[in-house]
């Protein structure tokens, strides 16, 4: 995945379901941060975008997330024209620590905008420890070697996940658990 491809999600994302702004909340949130160039290839593997539609209750946004799937998801016409797919999601896919929303990383530029340049989309990305910290819990393999690449090539800070991680929802705790036992482990 490249940072250009990123922000064609926002562009058509947006324009799918009309709303100026999405979130995106997948392990290609890390192109807010670096360019393809500055990351490890680890963190540019995937070829889909998750993308949270910004709505007005979790109805819509479920409603939206099916709109963004239905449009250019998985084995859709844009999937095969463009080489990627756009994944609607819904907030129950991360799990992400308490002040989220305030250190998400703003993606809005020409690539964003409609083609007449109006109006210019914006795209929010997570935090890249915000990001690792939803990738931890979630523990699969493929997001510890996401993490861990991130970690190796020096792009995000331990503690800063570790405290992070410390700050998800209760309810999640289990799994912040055994995401901070790893984390212990690769020191």
């Amino acid at each position: 995945m490249r940072r250009d491809q990123l922000e064609h999600a926002i562009r058509t994302a947006c324009q799918i379901i009309g709303h100026d702004a999405v979130v995106v909340v997948g392990s290609q949130s890390i192109l807010g941060s670096f360019t393809e160039d500055e990351l490890p290839a680890e963190a540019t593997m995937s070829t889909e975008i998750d993308i949270l539609p910004l709505g007005d209750d979790g109805g819509d946004v479920a409603r939206l997330a099916d709109l963004i799937e239905g449009v250019a998801g998985e084995w859709s016409p844009f999937e095969e024209q463009h080489g990627f797919s756009i994944d609607g999601v819904d907030l129950d896919t991360a799990i992400l620590p308490t002040g989220w929303r305030e250190r998400l990383v703003k993606v809005q530029n020409a690539n964003t905008a409609a083609l007449t340049g109006n109006p210019q989309y914006t795209g929010w990305c997570l935090d890249k420890e915000d990001l690792c910290v939803a990738k931890l819990c979630a523990l699969r393999e493929k997001d510890r070697n996401f993490v861990g690449a991130l970690l190796d090539a020096g792009l995000v800070d331990a503690d800063v996940i570790g405290v992070r991680l410390s700050e998800v929802p209760a309810k999640h705790q289990a799994s912040a658990g055994h995401a901070i036992a790893w984390l212990a482990a690769r020191s």
